[in-house]
């Protein structure tokens, strides 16, 4: 039997990367799944090629009406929620001296904001035994040259995945986290850099990880999946690292 048969999936940010592969993968073992995304061209390009049993809604994490609006939609078309993927996420780059205000909000507006308010507008649509996983990343753990404020935002997202876990854990929510290192994704393309420093910035991190190579966003799905399936029903509050031994080694 499918891990998801019959289960109500939602993923923040998955109209790309690691969102849309895990959204694959969740369609693969049985789920419906709701991506939630500003992008609409973006979301329509990711539900033709999903199939029938995705539902593209378009919204902006950070926009707190946006996320009632989604998980009420949700309930009043397809269901309560059985796994919620809070996936959405940005990553500009920017050394300390020239880090703006404007810089530091936007990123923890979408991260840190946006993650918060995603759980907590899920909570009353979210079904008993619900299984919520926070996409954090390794520079939670890791001192990287000109990602502090990215890198703060995900280390609060590691502490959400603790601090939201046990208020939840009584209601039967299990709250986890995947940490992805260097994925094969979109975003690196969106870090405010040229194609010359994305070149280099690559070059430089394969080198970092141990394995010495970029993952791909399907071993991120793959982790992701676990987690919200009853494989790991007795896995709340942890942290799946999925980086090449980045943080480890």
């Amino acid at each position: 039997m499918s891990k998801l048969n019959g289960k109500v999936a939602v993923i923040t940010g998955g109209n790309s990367g690691i969102g849309l592969e895990t959204a694959r993968n969740f369609i693969n073992e049985g789920a419906r799944v709701v991506i939630f995304g500003r992008n609409k061209e973006s979301l329509d390009r990711a539900a033709e090629e999903l199939g029938s049993n995705v539902f593209p809604i378009q919204g902006d994490v950070s926009n707190l009406n946006d996320l009632e609006n989604l998980f009420k939609t949700v309930s009043e078309t397809i269901g309560k929620v059985d796994v919620l993927f809070v996936n959405a996420g940005i990553a500009p780059v920017a050394p300390l001296e020239y880090a703006t205000e404007e810089h530091f909000d936007k990123i923890f507006n979408v991260n840190v904001k946006g993650a918060y308010f995603t759980v907590q507008k899920a909570v009353p649509y979210l079904n008993e035994v619900a299984s919520v996983i926070l996409n954090t990343s390794v520079v939670n753990v890791k001192g990287m040259q000109n990602m502090t404020v990215y890198s703060a935002s995900k280390a609060a997202v590691r502490s959400l995945a603790r601090t939201l876990s046990s208020e939840l854990i009584a209601k039967g929510i299990r709250v986890n986290a995947v940490s992805p290192g260097p994925i094969e994704t979109p975003i690196f393309g969106k870090m405010g850099l040229s194609q010359e420093q994305q070149d280099q910035f690559g070059e430089a991190v394969s080198t970092m990880v141990p394995m010495k190579r970029f993952g791909k966003p399907k071993e991120v799905a793959n982790t992701v999946t676990f987690l919200a399936s009853e494989d790991a029903s007795y896995i709340v509050g942890s942290e799946i690292a999925v980086d090449g031994g980045l943080s480890q080694l």
